[in-house]
């Protein structure tokens, strides 16, 4: 990632990305280059703002050895065998035990790595070539790990008049999270305004409409009809897709009535939800990852 500097060239900077095992929850810091010491300096500000972990799990870089310049620089100044120990040291201090995953096996970080592209990938489409300061991007990095642990995991219970999920937020700080309200203008994705704070308003929205977009196609199971699928069942929680929605705020309903065809092939549901039933077509909604087990 870039940030700009009055009168200065861009700076280079990166982001280290934190998830929760349990919740799924994702922690994100901004970090001005590659040393042992910076990653030292996120971790801790990590502890202070989360509290302090027990175990630790990082991915080593000769997954990536001979992809790029760069990444041989990460494992010049961050994982060799001395900033490896200093790591393994500083958080030994604190109680922490610190796991490298084996040499060229990404597969055992599936869990971080999804959490890494989607705050790499998202993110950095979402900047559309926007030049922004040090401020601006802290505040865009916030507001994306926002909308990232706002995605629905679970019902929070079985009560047909309850539209709640249980989020990565609800973890964090024991009750959802929210975004400013914002009111959503198409126009301001397009980022011609000069005023600076639209910038940070057009990089929320963007990052929100591609992240919400692809959690729900996600959640959405696509596979060749070689088995029959089950039917809908009323009262599940679902996540409806729905356009222009305020970041953070997802469409949720519970399933109050399906209408199978001829075939018996469920294909229309009406959802219930706290403003009222609506009709939709099941490629519109979809169960949450964990659904109700009555």
């Amino acid at each position: 990632m870039h940030f700009n500097q009055r009168g200065r060239r861009p700076i280079k900077v990166y982001l280290c990305v934190f998830v929760c095992f349990l919740s799924k929850a994702c922690h994100l810091e901004l970090v001005p280059d590659l040393s042992t010491n910076a990653f030292i300096a996120a971790l801790k500000r990590f502890f202070a703002r989360r509290g302090i972990s027990a175990e630790l799990f990082c991915d080593n870089a000769t997954n990536f050895v001979g992809a790029s310049r760069e990444l041989k620089a990460i494992t010049d100044l961050i994982w060799n065998d001395s900033g490896k120990q200093q790591i393994v040291d500083q958080c030994s201090q604190l109680g922490v035990s610190f796991h490298f995953i084996p040499p060229r096996s990404p597969h055992f970080g599936g869990l971080w790595e999804s959490a890494v592209k989607v705050a790499k990938q998202l993110l950095v489409r979402s900047f559309n070539s926007i030049a922004l300061n040090y401020e601006e991007l802290v505040t865009a990095i916030a507001q994306a790990e926002v909308v990232m642990n706002s995605r629905p995991l679970h019902p929070l219970s079985s009560d047909s008049n309850d539209y709640e999920a249980l989020t990565p937020g609800l973890f964090l700080i024991g009750r959802p999270l929210n975004c400013m309200p914002e009111p959503f203008d198409e126009d301001i994705l397009k980022l011609s305004a000069t005023n600076r704070w639209k910038r940070i308003v057009a990089v929320h929205h963007a990052f929100w409409r591609r992240w919400s977009l692809e959690y729900l196609t996600l959640l959405q199971e696509r596979s060749k009809w070689s088995s029959v699928c089950n039917n809908i069942q009323p009262g599940i929680l679902v996540l409806i897709g729905e356009d222009k929605i305020p970041p953070g705020q997802w469409a949720l309903g519970r399933v109050h009535q399906v209408h199978p065809g001829t075939d018996g092939v469920v294909r229309v549901v009406t959802i219930k939800t706290k403003s009222g039933l609506y009709k939709r077509n099941i490629h519109k909604i979809c169960p949450l990852p964990i659904g109700d087990k009555e």
